[in-house]
C-alpha cells in the first residue's frame, strides 16, 4: 500500500518551512488514537548526541556517570540503554570499563560508522546492537548525500542487511524525520526494514530522530510536523512494534519534553534522552524531565533512585565544571527556592502550597527562600527552619525575635541601597550576632 514514491526534485515542504520565514504549523484535523504502550522506558545518548557538543569526557568520567545512569533507572532498567562512540581507544577503553560493571542496565550499545570494519568491531566487542545513520528525509537525501530516494533506500538496506549478517541487531537513526516524506519515503523503508528483521530472525529497531526540533503534539497537525501522527504510521502502517520504536527529540521550539511524551503515549515505547538535555545547539530531551514525566504517566517511579539526578547535578557542576542554569526544573539550584514574600508566608504555614513535590524526599532537596527586601517575616523565618533543619517544636515562626532582628537588618540594607540578595553567609553572620546581643540559646 505504501511504495517507494521516487521524486525528481526533492520534497522540501516549502509551504511548512519557508527558510526566509518563520517555519508554519498546518492542519488537517485527521486525529489518530492513543496506543500507550504496556511497557515504556528511557534510553540515553549521554555519551554520544550528548558528548557531541561539549568536551569528551575521560574514561573515568563516563564509567563515574554510567554507574549514576545504573543507580537511577533502578533495578527494573527503567533505564534501558546507553549509546556509546566506539572510534577512538579512549571509547573503547570506557566501553570495556562498564562493561566490568556487569550490570543488566543500562545495556550498552554502540554507535558506529556504516561499514563492514566497524560492525566487525562491535561484534568482537561483545555488543548485541549498533546505531546506524539512515538520514530520511530529502533535505539530506538529495542535498547532502546526491542521492535519489531510490539510490539512498537501497544504499541504507544493504548497509543494515551488512550489519545484520554479523549478528549484530541494528538501531536505524532516521535523521530529520519531521521534514521527511512519511508515506512517500518513510514508511516504504522502514517496511522494507521489518521484513530484514523478519529474514534474518534479528531485531532491528527504528529512531524517529527530531533532529531539527521541528515536531509538534497538537492533535490534527499534518505530517510531517505531528509527533502523533508519525508514531502511528510507523505502527499502523509500516507495522514497527512498540518495543522496537523510539523517539529522539531536540529542544529547538522548546518542545523536546512535551513531543517524547507525546510519542510514548501514541505508541513509541522508548525515549532517547541526555543527561541535562546536553546536545546538540538546543540540546536533547533532557533524561530527568522524562524520569518524572515516567512517574506521573504510570503512577509509580517503579524502582527509580530519582535522589540521583541530584548527585548527578553535583557531580557535572563541581567535577566537570558544567554550568547548570539555576531555575532548571528538578536540578538548578533555584529550581524550588522563592523570592516572593507571599510565597514564603505560604511555604512557612503548609510546604504543599508552593513547592511542587516532596523535593527533600526525591531529590535531596527541601524547599528554600531566597531573603531579599520582598521575603518579609515569613520568608526569613522559612529560611532559618529549612537552613538549619529545624522542625515541630524547634521550628521559628514570624514573631520569633531573630526572625524580627533579622528583618530589621535586611530592611536597613535595601534602604541603603542594595539590590542583590543576601547570601547565607550574611544571615548566618547576622544570626549569630542577634543571638549574643539577646543572649539567646536557640536550637540554631
Amino acid at each position: 500500500m505504501y511504495p517507494l514514491v521516487d521524486v525528481a526534485q526533492p520534497r522540501v515542504f516549502r509551504n511548512l518551512f519557508p527558510y526566509d520565514d518563520i517555519p508554519k504549523i498546518a492542519f488537517n484535523d485527521r486525529i489518530v488514537p492513543h496506543n500507550f504502550p504496556d511497557e515504556i522506558w528511557i534510553t540515553d545518548t549521554t555519551f554520544r548526541d550528548g558528548q557531541q557538543s561539549r568536551a569528551p569526557y575521560t574514561t573515568e568520567q563516563i564509567v563515574t556517570i554510567y554507574d549514576y545512569l545504573h543507580r537511577l533507572g533502578g533495578p527494573n532498567g527503567i533505564i534501558r540503554q546507553s549509546e556509546f562512540f566506539l572510534y577512538s581507544k579512549k571509547d573503547r577503553d570506557a566501553v570495556y570499563k562498564c562493561m566490568e560493571r556487569g550490570y543488566e542496565f543500562p545495556e550498552i550499545t554502540s554507535w558506529i560508522r556504516a561499514s563492514k570494519k566497524d560492525f566487525q568491531l562491535v561484534k568482537d566487542i561483545g555488543l548485541k546492537e549498533t546505531g546506524i545513520l539512515v538520514s530520511c528525509s530529502d533535505y539530506h537525501i538529495f542535498y547532502k548525500m546526491k542521492m535519489t530516494r531510490r539510490e539512498a533506500l537501497n544504499h541504507y538496506l544493504s548497509v543494515v542487511r551488512e550489519c545484520l549478517e554479523t549478528g549484530v541487531a541494528a538501531r536505524c537513526h532516521l535523521e530529520d524525520i519531521t521534514r521527511s516524506d512519511i508515506h512517500g519515503f518513510v514508511i516504504p523503508f522502514c517496511l522494507e526494514l521489518m521484513n530484514l528483521s523478519e529474514e534474518y530472525g534479528i531485531p532491528v529497531k527504528i529512531r524517529a530522530c527530531d533532529t531539527m526540533g521541528y515536531g509538534v503534539n497538537f492533535p490534527g497537525a499534518v505530517i510531517p510536523r505531528s509527533v502523533q501522527g508519525i508514531i502511528y504510521g510507523l505502527t499502523t502502517h509500516a507495522g514497527v512494534p512498540s518495543a522496537m520504536l523510539e523517539w529522539h527529540g531536540h529542544n529547538d521550539f522548546y518542545k523536546a519534553v512535551s513531543n517524547s511524551t507525546t510519542a510514548w503515549l501514541y505508541g513509541a515505547s522508548g525515549i532517547n534522552c541526555s543527561l541535562f538535555g546536553i546536545g546538540e545547539r538546543t540540546g536533547n530531551t533532557p533524561l530527568e524531565a522524562m524520569v518524572f514525566e515516567y512517574a506521573q504517566l504510570k503512577g509509580t517511579l517503579n524502582g527509580m533512585e530519582t535522589t540521583v539526578i541530584s548527585e548527578l547535578a553535583d557531580y557535572f557542576t563541581k567535577v566537570l565544571d558544567y554550568e547548570i542554569p539555576p531555575r532548571t526544573p528538578f536540578v538548578g539550584k533555584n529550581f524550588n527556592v522563592t523570592r516572593a514574600g507571599i510565597h514564603a508566608d505560604g511555604l512557612l504555614k503548609n510546604e504543599e502550597i508552593y513547592n511542587i513535590f516532596d523535593t527533600a524526599k526525591f531529590l535531596n532537596r527541601p524547599a528554600l527562600v531566597s531573603v531579599s527586601n520582598t521575603s518579609g517575616l515569613a520568608g526569613i523565618a522559612h529560611w532559618i527552619n529549612s537552613y538549619f533543619q529545624l522542625k515541630r517544636n524547634d521550628a521559628v515562626d514570624k514573631s520569633h525575635p531573630v526572625v524580627i532582628k533579622v528583618k530589621e537588618w535586611v530592611d536597613k540594607e535595601y534602604e541603603e541601597g542594595r539590590i542583590t540578595v543576601i547570601t547565607d553567609e550574611e544571615l548566618i553572620e547576622v544570626i549569630q550576632n542577634i543571638k549574643t546581643e539577646l543572649s539567646l540559646n536557640t536550637p540554631f
